[in-house]
């Protein structure tokens, strides 16, 4: 398994990667909201890479003037969730976060399905907000600090 920059390339498998995960942990509707996203506002985005297959992705964008880092558009094959794939993948980002001297906090925007996975990786919930992404989606804001 590796981790690696993501490139325009990989567009098709990531996008792959969302439907594959849908309806499960993302709505229909949010397909054109990851395409804009990887057309228009990638930053910092990368894909994990196992036999040459992409089985994961996830993104970092940067709020420099705030100090903050956001997880952004994480999603892992189905077939290979429950592996460390996903762990393995935040603790990068988390990791290259901590190395940044702009950035004191990381903000996770997920759902009331994934949040227990950040939970678990240190994340504090800071707000909930019914049918945020979708009916049935809610937001769950999460933070983590970085920096004392």
């Amino acid at each position: 398994m590796k981790i690696r920059p993501y490139t325009p390339n990989d567009k098709d498998s990531v996008l792959k990667l969302l439907d594959l995960n849908t309806p499960k942990f993302f709505d229909k509707t949010e397909k054109e909201s990851l395409k804009k996203y990887l057309d228009n506002e990638v930053e910092d985005y990368f894909v994990v890479e196992e036999n040459n297959e992409i089985i994961g992705a996830g993104g970092i964008n940067y709020f420099p003037t705030e100090r903050i880092a956001r997880i952004s558009w994480d999603f892992i094959k189905p077939n290979m969730q429950g592996k460390g794939i996903g762990r393995k993948l935040t603790e990068y980002r988390i990791n290259k976060l901590n190395n940044n001297n702009e950035i004191d906090l990381i903000i996770v925007r997920t759902s009331q399905i994934a949040y227990k996975f950040y939970e678990k990786m240190g994340f504090k919930l800071v707000k909930v907000e019914k049918d945020f992404w979708a009916k049935n989606f809610d937001l769950y804001q999460m933070e983590l600090k970085i920096k004392l």
